[in-house]
């Protein structure tokens, strides 16, 4: 390493912050701090900030400003739609309520989902194939008249993997319910529009789009049902109670105005130096590289392999000049084979040799070569 600091490929745990993004958010910690609810001259600049940002996000997805909610996180966003959603139905006066989901989702949408059945409500978690897929036929024949919503990730954060869910979306319509995507992984990496995928309810999160951590948004298509978690002031169209984060808000939003601006671009780049870098780790560690995750439909920046012969966290520990990870940073101190692996039928060997390497905007060649090395030198490679 010719630097103190090791080469960042954990992009998919989280970004740097955009300096742009930064330099937008400092007036509204400095001199424009007012209330935006205020109705004095201090509120006006924050507001319209607020608003602003809410046109930038919406702008992404192509959704309308006032479908966006802004939330705390994107656990949080993941929380409003699925359990917002089985609120207002009850409170419609429905009851046997029923929601579906898949194996390999974040733990935010599993642990909603936990958080309903122990109130009652059916859940049924769908299995995927080996390369992390779910089958449109299962989500067919799971729904029942009582499905209220359908919750399935767009793409995976450990994989990349690419669910189907314009498909998806369909059967879930046709068959009455709701549908909730969580993108936080794939928005800014590749082309997502609301309209397009058919999706009801989508998760925005800031921090793995170059905005700040503790930020993000729920998109709340025109007509949803949905009933608060938090109820108070009325804030967020009253989905969302809380005075309003404006510096954060107005740094998710340039950060999605950026991503609509130039994220294709960064994109290309970025496939073309993951693919670099997995060439580079099969050409040091000959026929002892096994890749995790669909070979194609998956994001353009993300990388799982298994090295045979190692784990995955012994791996990292002897290549301290590459900062990555074995897994969803959910489950870094865990030395349990990852649940998403596992889920796609990936035995523990194989699953406890698997690292992730995630790339961002600014990696570079010779940060691909160079953390090819390292890896494949802790690996017992050339």
């Amino acid at each position: 390493m010719t630097t103190d600091r090791p080469i960042y490929l954990d992009y998919n745990a989280t970004t740097p912050v955009d300096a742009r993004v930064v330099e937008a958010m400092l007036p509204y910690l400095r001199s424009d701090f007012g209330n935006p609810s205020s109705s004095h001259a201090f509120g006006q600049g924050p507001r319209q900030a607020v608003a602003t940002a809410r046109e930038q996000v919406a702008a992404l997805i192509g959704a309308a400003p006032d479908e966006v909610v802004f939330t705390g996180s994107g656990s949080e966003a993941d929380h409003l739609a699925i359990r917002g959603v089985v609120r207002a139905a009850r409170r419609q006066g429905r009851d046997g309520l029923h929601v579906i989901t898949q194996a390999t989702e974040h733990p935010a949408v599993l642990d909603a989902c936990a958080v309903l059945a122990e109130d009652g409500v059916r859940v049924t978690i769908l299995p995927v194939d080996g390369d992390g897929l779910v089958s449109p036929a299962d989500l067919e024949g799971a729904l029942t008249p009582e499905t209220v919503l359908v919750t399935v990730m767009h793409a995976n954060n450990e994989t990349g993997t690419l669910q189907p869910i314009r498909e998806l979306a369909e059967i879930a319509r046709a068959g009455g319910a709701l549908f909730h995507t969580d993108a936080a992984q794939s928005l800014g990496k590749v082309a997502v529009d609301v309209d397009d995928l058919g999706v009801d309810l989508m998760t925005i999160v800031g921090h793995k789009l170059y905005a700040p951590k503790g930020v993000g948004a729920l998109r709340v298509r025109r007509g949803v049902a949905l009933a608060p978690l938090v109820g108070g002031g009325g804030q967020e169209h009253g989905l969302r109670a809380g005075t309003e984060n404006v510096p954060y808000a107005v740094g998710l939003g340039l950060a999605c105005q950026l991503a609509a601006e130039e994220g294709v671009a960064h994109a290309e780049r970025i496939e073309a130096l993951r693919d670099l870098l997995h060439r580079r780790l099969e050409e040091l560690l000959p026929e002892r590289v096994v890749l995790n995750g669909h070979p194609s439909v998956r994001l353009p920046n993300t990388l799982n392999v298994s090295i045979v012969g190692t784990r995955g966290d012994r791996l990292l520990a002897a290549a301290p000049g590459v900062a990555a990870s074995t897994g969803s940073a959910c489950h870094e101190d865990s030395i349990d084979p990852s649940p998403v692996l596992t889920a796609m039928g990936i035995d523990a060997i194989r699953a406890n040799a698997a690292v992730r390497l995630s790339l961002g905007r600014t990696t570079t060649e010779t940060d691909v070569e160079t953390a090819a090395r390292d890896l494949a030198g802790a690996g017992g490679g050339a």
